[in-house]
């Protein structure tokens, strides 16, 4: 009984991720199609989608844009989320769980809710349809990533050390850029990560804020799966599943190198 509740069990497993995995992959072959239209299996091998995708400035151009903006949110929702985290994490003050908790709330409500609000927000000074909408709606969305990863990090880190670090002589800064900085940092980059991924495959806040000029690549596949649908759609998405899972394994490496490091022995 042992052993078919095991086959049962892996069997299970292989049909749960073959449900969540075959609409995406699904994608891949049509990306390769030498037909005209989205249609499987398809007719034949071809990269002209591909090259149809490098060769239209309107899908580069997005493309471009989506990256800019999307390193703009990592770099600043790093430097806000960094200093976040220590301070829940190490700080004792009254509303602490009141701030966490607004912190956090991007992530919680709904993100047709957000867009809502930053879109009326930023309406009232100009900034729809400009880059910097994008960068700073975005980033809200992003720093509860970066908070959440840091944070977790921190909660494992040894403060023997730093105490070690603080007997010998050091000031609470060499501290920190010697000794915990070191031990975060891997948290510090898979937050980062998360950050780019969450601006780069963001939809819901660039159809309000994007206007008709600052056009993320999001937004121009919505557009396009609307008004003419070609498999020039699919390779763009494939590229879109290929970074996201390169980012998202590379976390994942971070992830546990953090964790290798936060159950080193002390010597």
């Amino acid at each position: 009984m042992g052993r078919v509740s095991r086959i049962a069990f892996y069997g299970l497993v292989i049909l749960i991720f073959a449900y969540l995995l075959f609409p995406i992959l699904i994608v891949i072959p049509l990306s390769f199609s030498s037909g005209k239209y989205l249609t499987f299996p398809p007719p034949g091998f071809s990269l002209q989608w591909y090259a149809n995708f490098f060769a239209r400035s309107a899908w580069t151009d997005s493309a471009w844009l989506s990256i800019w903006v999307g390193l703009a949110v990592t770099a600043l929702s790093t430097l806000l989320g960094t200093p976040a985290a220590i301070g829940l994490v190490r700080g004792k003050f009254a509303g602490k769980k009141l701030v966490n908790a607004l912190i956090l709330s991007p992530v919680i409500a709904p993100g047709i809710i957000v867009a809502i609000g930053l879109y009326f927000a930023y309406a009232s000074y100009g900034l729809v349809g400009r880059p910097l909408a994008l960068v700073l709606g975005h980033t809200a969305l992003a720093v509860p990533f970066v908070v959440i990863n840091v944070s977790s990090t921190l909660y494992g880190v040894d403060r023997r050390l730093e105490y070690a670090a603080l007997s010998l002589g050091a000031s609470p800064w060499a501290t920190f850029r010697q000794v915990t900085l070191p031990l975060i940092r891997p948290g510090i980059f898979a937050g980062a990560v998360f950050a780019f991924i969450t601006s780069f495959d963001e939809l819901l806040v660039a159809l309000f804020l994007s206007g008709t000029t600052a056009v993320t690549l999001p937004r121009r596949m919505w557009e396009q799966i609307r008004f003419d649908i070609d498999p020039t759609l699919a390779s763009v998405s494939t590229l879109l599943i290929t970074i996201t899972t390169s980012l998202m394994v590379g976390a994942e490496l971070l992830r546990r190198r953090s964790e290798r490091l936060r159950t080193a022995p002390v010597t």
